[in-house]
């Protein structure tokens, strides 16, 4: 069905019920309470590949450590990522240290008020910069992530296949007037809209009974919701390799030995047990050294994944000397997620 067989008219109504049902639910996310363009940096950064529960646990307290961009652009990297500990993903953490730094440095600490002028920003793209305008400022703008581009491929029947197409469409739908009525908030529309995609209308689960949206939904109308948006030329994801490393854990007395990784490897700046490669379906992933000779005793086996690979960490007492010596405390040193979690399980931290 066309995106014509929704009434301008009907928008209005739809939208606004589905805004109150946002502002109800979740207007007490630590990040919506208090509203600074800070904040909502920060914010929106966390949420990239991170879940709002994660993140609701951690924005508080990143805020605290680092109250301000002034403090945040002062923080050394390494303060930055310990405090980003527990999100994944720090390149996120030392592209938002480095944009605090250029707001600071260039900017005189404001920011700039164009898509244009944002996305020159260190770590801002496209979608940042229209939050930046859309949800920080309450300005005009739609920040089209993937719960904005499903729910709307599903409310408007559009037919497109998802991705960039689709992402145009949207994009034209709002330039043109078609999905924006003026009197609706452009931070009540665009946060709601993404609350709707993350709890009812989801990728592969549509709860239509109680979406606030359904009385105008065209893909509900047409009986089948998950058809929206079309996937069936979507590429396929690219395939897994399997990679079995081996991780040693060498004590001496209360401390262990760690490698901190360094600004241009893998995990950068972040601390490994000593790890070796046993095998790799990928002859390309070449980040540990390869392990050579018999295995020690083995105190346990743990799967991971980071991009396309699936990790079996097998997991070695042995003694070896590969660098500094850390203390066995998770508060000092910035373990990596899958070493912390090891530590934890063999009761060493």
């Amino acid at each position: 069905m066309s995106k014509n067989t929704v009434s301008k008219y009907s928008l209005p109504m739809d939208f606004t019920k589905l805004m109150s049902w946002s502002l109800k639910e979740f207007s007490s996310l630590p990040w919506r309470k208090e509203r600074t363009l800070y904040g909502t940096l920060v914010s929106e950064i966390m949420l990239q590949q991170t879940t709002v529960s994660t993140v609701r646990g951690k924005f508080e307290e990143f805020l605290a450590r680092f109250p301000t961009l002034k403090d945040l652009a002062a923080a050394s990297e390494d303060e930055v990522c310990m405090a980003w500990k527990g999100l994944g993903y720090y390149r996120r953490a030392r592209n938002l240290r480095k944009a605090a730094q250029s707001l600071i440095g260039s900017c005189n600490g404001k920011f700039p008020v164009t898509q244009e002028e944002l996305v020159k920003l260190p770590g801002i793209g496209d979608y940042t910069a229209s939050a930046l305008i859309a949800i920080g400022m309450d300005k005009s703008e739609l920040a089209i992530d993937a719960n904005i581009e499903r729910v709307m491929a599903r409310y408007f029947g559009l037919g497109q296949t998802k991705g960039p197409k689709l992402h145009r469409e949207i994009r034209e739908m709002f330039l043109t007037g078609d999905i924006f009525p003026e009197e609706i908030s452009a931070r009540g529309f665009n946060e709601a809209i993404m609350d709707v995609g993350r709890v009812y209308c989801q990728a592969k689960k549509a709860n239509c009974l109680n979406c606030p949206l359904a009385e105008g939904c065209i893909a509900l109308l047409s009986g089948e919701p998950l058809a929206f948006p079309n996937t069936d030329q979507v590429l396929a994801k690219t395939p897994m390799h399997k990679v079995v490393l081996i991780r040693v854990i060498s004590k001496e007395g209360n401390q262990i030995l760690g490698v901190k990784r360094k600004r241009d490897e893998w995990l950068a700046g972040q601390v490994e047990l000593p790890t070796y490669i046993l095998e790799s379906s990928d002859p390309s992933f070449k980040r540990y050294p390869l392990w050579k000779g018999p295995l020690p005793l083995e105190l346990m086996r743990l799967g991971s994944t980071i991009t396309k690979y699936k990790f079996e960490n097998i997991i070695v007492e042995s003694s070896v000397d590969l660098g500094k010596k850390w203390k066995l405390s998770p508060e000092e040193v910035n373990f990596s997620s899958v070493t912390l979690k090891i530590l934890r399980q063999l009761k060493l931290v």
